[in-house]
Parts: structure tokens; sequence; C-alpha cells
């Protein structure tokens, strides 16, 4: 196995901001492009060029580091999820919100409020197109089967997910986006969401002595023939189709990535 799969099999998260310039002068550079990645777990030391003696080299990750700019002197707003990507998004500390710890599930109702701005408007602002592919964790507008609304989260049983999310990365900056709401190989519902909708409707569930059944998932939801080890080959072939349109439909623009 190669060593950016194996690299790829580690990050829960692959979060791609991918913009295109609408418009550029002649007289202004065009902007960069960006691919943002945010790998869970990941420390200082486990990047090979940092730390030459690290059990996993990431020669890919040194080049990078060789022909790009890099940075020694970085915090993160949490140690865990949730709060880490609403610090991101929102420049904000992630405990000012209702979330005073732990995380969110795959249930959980949105935690970034509507009208906040988050680094996605700005780009978009700016004359770019945004995308957001990997696990969300910020939670999503679930509909019910009722219409009730929940203040935190919703019962897995209520849940019609043949409804179009209320809330989704697309109500927060993002043109595209394909997710899981949560953890994407850990919580419950195990389905694919492109857009705000599900891809598929969870009609089985995630028992706890299912084959498939790794890295600790949780009972729940799961659409038929769900894999966890599909999950991040997906999100990169998401990643790359999603570039690949985007540079077809005008090689003329700038790209940010």
């Amino acid at each position: 196995m190669k060593i950016i799969d194996k690299l790829i099999s580690a990050i829960i998260l692959l979060f791609v901001l991918l913009s295109v310039l609408t418009s550029c002068s002649t007289k202004k550079e065009a902007l960069p492009n960006i691919v943002f990645i945010m790998a869970d777990d990941l420390g200082y030391g486990d990047v090979s060029r940092y730390n030459p003696e690290s059990k996993i080299q990431t020669p890919n990750i040194d080049i990078l580091y060789s022909e790009g700019v890099h940075f020694t002197d970085a915090h993160s707003p949490s140690a865990v999820c949730t709060p880490t990507r609403y610090g991101l998004l929102t420049g904000r500390y992630g405990w000012r919100t209702r979330l005073k710890r732990n995380v969110l599930n795959g249930f959980s109702r949105p935690l970034i409020e509507k009208d906040r701005i988050t680094v996605a408007h700005v780009l978009k602002n700016t004359g770019y197109t945004t995308a957001c592919i990997g696990k969300w964790h910020l939670g999503v507008g679930w509909q019910t089967k009722t219409n009730r609304v929940y203040e935190n989260e919703v019962p897995a049983n209520e849940v019609d997910f043949s409804k179009t999310l209320t809330d989704s990365p697309n109500d927060h900056g993002f043109d595209y986006s394909f997710i899981t709401s949560a953890c994407s190989t850990v919580d419950p519902p195990y389905v694919f969401i492109e857009n705000g909708k599900c891809t598929a409707l969870p009609t089985e569930k995630m028992e706890n002595n299912a084959p498939v059944v790794t890295f600790g998932s949780r009972p729940g939801p799961m659409v038929p023939n769900w894999s966890n080890e599909n999950v991040d080959p997906t999100f990169v072939q998401k990643s790359e189709a999603f570039i690949d349109r985007t540079l077809k439909s005008d090689k003329k623009k700038s790209i940010l990535m």
C-alpha cells in the first residue's frame, strides 16, 4: 500500500475548499490554489519532515514542506473534532456555542448559527466556488417524520431520510458538499449526504456483531452494502471529480482548492 493511501485511511476528515475565480484583472495576480485537509490525531512528530524517526514516512507531505509554505507554531482550538471544526470555519472559540464539552453526533442539531460568517462565505464573496468533502461533524438539519423540531438531538427513529436537510454545509458558504453527518465510520447514520440529500436510504442497521463493523462503529441506521473501508476512497474520488469538473468548466479561471 502506498504511503499516501495509508495517510488517507487515517484521515477522518477530508475538508476541501475548492474555489474558482470568476473574473481576473490583468493587473492582478491570480489567487493561489488551496487544498485544506484536516487529519484528526495527526501529531507534529508524525510527519517525517519534522521527525525523521516517525514510524510513518510522509514523502508527499515532505515535498509540500520543501516547495511551499510551512508553519512551525500552530495551535488548535480544541483536542477533539467538533469544536476544532467550528473554530476553523468561524474563527470563533467552539465553547462559546451551546456545546460546552465533548463533540456532537450524527443526529445533533446544527451548531453553526444561521447568520454566522464562515471562511467559506469569505472565499465565496471573493469570487470563488467552495466545496466541503468529508465528515461534517457540526450538526445538520434532519427533518422528522412528524415535523417535530428537536432542540439538540433528533432520535434516529424520528428522522425522515428521504427529506432534504434544512441545514447543511451548503447553508454555510459551500457551493457543493459531499459529507457524512459525523464520524464517517463510527457514528450513525451510515450514509453519504450530497448537497443536503442522502444518496441512499438507510434501510438497514449497523449491528454490534456485524462483520462490517470496524473501528468501533456504533449501532444505528445504515444504507445497504455500506463499507467502512470504502469511505475515505469515496471522499477522494468525489474530491478529484469536483476538481476535474471545475477545471473543465473554464480553463482560464484560477482555482482555489
